[in-house]
């Protein structure tokens, strides 16, 4: 059991959910502070969730094992978290959840305050988003039903995008097709916004150029932002599209789709579950969807190495489309977990772009600056860590206020 840490009397604080599929990461923010810290009064995720090792993990204590409930893992994890933010309230008071909320639609564009209404909303977009709108959904009805008295407020990944110019919304399908709203929305909202409100206090008016942001976790896609607005987006209808990625295949001939379906006669179920859950790096390499174990092993494993060949060619095509929907680059800048952490990626991703003008500096790069790229470098290159977390807690504090 973690030992409670007493906030101030009269603190107020806003606890911000990131769930998906098989974990939940949460964060507690001071909101009695102004400007809003950017760094949580206390953080953590449960990890592991519907397997057979789910773990605890908070501000300064190591990841240890937890039961949960077998029939019912995500509401009790979902109910453990807020046993543990109970506890470590004391004398402070819980205003406001936030929550992130992958997908929005073709309705909600600005964070909003969750009732029974947008939650009913919401759900109609769980066929859009199946890795993460439900688990969301999940964790609002429970405090809903709960703690009805307590304000909720729904950010959305797909919000950022909504500057995207119509003409890179489009899919070429017959047009009633937009009208009932299938188009490309644009995903790791949260992220990208926070990058348009660090890089510019970072790197100055360079930040408001032609910049593409490239968000590489075990989800993955890219961003092209000018004067800090997204212009366009790898990662389109579903987060099926755009990069390759730990377990989903990115952009694939939807001819594939339809072969496996008519020819090979796997079911609807079947082929979902492979390109969500059996493909990307997994899929190809057979060995694991994360690019360290891959990195390890690559020298002795063939399929380990066309794996992250074939990771680094699909970030490195979609770069270059994108520079040319700008009409050139200024900024190429890494974040979220993979982006901030692998050296040698960057490394590889920077060298097969070196066409571009980008020179990458290796001792900085080793060292995980903020500034990846040599002085003389036509194109600077970054990393910034991501705060999807603070972005969040943000917005409901604006709909509070």
């Amino acid at each position: 059991m973690i030992a409670p840490q007493t906030p101030a009397p009269g603190q107020n604080l806003i606890l911000v959910l990131n769930c998906g599929s098989s974990s939940i990461k949460f964060a507690l923010f001071d909101v009695s502070s102004s400007p809003l810290p950017r760094r949580p009064a206390w953080n953590g995720k449960v990890q592991g969730i519907g397997g057979t090792q789910p773990d605890f993990g908070a501000t300064g204590v190591a990841p240890f094992a937890i039961q949960l409930d077998t029939q019912n893992p995500y509401g009790s994890a979902l109910n453990l978290i807020l046993r543990h933010v109970h506890a470590r309230l004391g004398e402070g008071r819980l205003v406001a959840v936030a929550h992130r909320v992958v997908h929005g639609g073709s309705r909600y564009f600005t964070p909003v305050r969750i009732d029974a209404g947008v939650l009913a909303d919401l759900r109609g977009y769980v066929p859009l988003a199946p890795l993460h709108q439900p688990f969301a959904l999940e964790a609002i009805d429970m405090l809903l039903r709960e703690r009805p008295g307590l304000p909720q407020v729904a950010c959305f990944d797909t919000a950022f995008h909504h500057t995207v110019p119509q003409v890179e919304q489009l899919l070429p399908l017959p047009y009633d097709a937009w009208e009932r709203g299938l188009r490309r929305y644009g995903f790791h909202g949260l992220s990208y916004e926070y990058l348009s409100v660090a890089l510019p206090e970072r790197h100055g008016q360079r930040a408001r150029g032609r910049v593409i942001a490239a968000h590489l976790g075990s989800g993955a896609s890219l961003c092209a932002m000018q004067d800090l607005r997204s212009q366009a987006t790898t990662m389109g209808f579903s987060a099926l599209d755009g990069l390759m990625m730990g377990t989903r295949t990115g952009a694939l001939d939807p001819g594939a789709v339809l072969y496996l379906m008519e020819i090979e006669h796997l079911s609807l179920e079947a082929v979902g579950h492979i390109l969500y859950h059996e493909s990307g790096l997994k899929g190809v390499s057979g060995i694991s969807s994360d690019p360290r174990d891959l990195l390890a092993v690559e020298a002795r494993e063939p399929r380990a190495r066309l794996a992250l060949a074939l990771y680094v060619r699909r970030i490195v095509r979609e770069i270059g489309a994108l520079a040319a929907a700008l009409g050139g680059l200024d900024m190429l800048v890494f974040t979220a977990g993979i982006g901030e952490h692998s050296v040698e990626l960057r490394r590889r991703v920077c060298q097969e772009l070196a066409w571009l003008g980008i020179t990458l500096n290796p001792a900085a790069n080793a060292a995980q600056a903020t500034t990846l790229s040599t002085p003389d470098s036509p194109i600077l290159v970054a990393m910034e860590p991501t705060n999807e977390e603070w972005i969040a807690a943000r917005h409901a504090l604006g709909l509070l206020d």
